[in-house]
């Protein structure tokens, strides 16, 4: 019961915190087609969670959360926001959940989420367990990030960002990344390298966007 209260409020308070802002989309007309076909892995920053969770309310991913007591959390809410949770992480049941997430992924025809710095960094860095999804499934891996005008940044280790209610908001997607099926261990690293600088570059034209830099 009171797991389910947490999400339930959880949910509530985006809805209240978000549902009155401006959302500006960059970057998803040249991919509209991979996000119809329902075949992606969406990869966004821990610090940009919260936006990129609303903005695809029911999409019905499988989206792997970390195994921890801040991991239920979170995974309280994207269940009430209409996705289906695998917990785990790279470090930590890491195989496991990326075996599950792959079932899960090409049985129920759901796309994947993935925060490839999580659960607990280095921040804003690749970590291989989106790349081995990737390269499993087949399926095209989708950067995206977002920003706001006027928003708190704590002072946690990925410098998460709470936008401030009905505060102007960008959403941009990035180039996709194809991991080919066949990838060696070097062209999976440098996969992991072409995820992190797209991720870092659309992070960084978001906050230009408002004129913001998070060192």
């Amino acid at each position: 019961m009171k797991w389910r209260l947490i999400g339930l409020a959880g949910k509530l308070f985006i809805d209240v915190l978000l549902g009155g802002s401006r959302i500006e989309i960059r970057g998803r007309q040249p991919i509209e087609e991979i996000l119809a076909s329902r075949r992606f892995i969406l990869a966004f920053w821990h610090a940009r969670i919260l936006l990129i969770t609303y903005a695809h309310k029911r999409l019905g991913a499988a989206v792997l959360v970390s195994d921890s007591a801040d991991g239920e959390i979170i995974a309280r809410i994207l269940q009430r926001q209409g996705q289906m949770t695998v917990r785990g992480s790279t470090s930590k049941g890491g195989t496991r959940a990326l075996a599950s997430m792959i079932k899960r992924m090409r049985t129920g025809h759901r796309p994947g989420g993935v925060v490839p710095d999580g659960p607990q960094g280095p921040r804003e860095k690749v970590q291989p367990g989106v790349i081995f999804l990737a390269q499993k499934t087949g399926y095209p891996i989708v950067p995206v990030t977002y920003s706001a005008q006027q928003r708190k940044v704590f002072n946690s280790w990925d410098r998460f960002i709470l936008p401030y209610p009905a505060s102007p908001c960008i959403l941009i997607y990035g180039n996709p990344i194809q991991v080919p099926g066949g990838s060696d261990p070097d062209q999976m690293q440098d996969c992991a390298q072409a995820l992190e600088d797209e991720l870092n570059r659309i992070t960084i034209e978001a906050d230009a966007r408002f004129g913001h830099v998070i060192e």
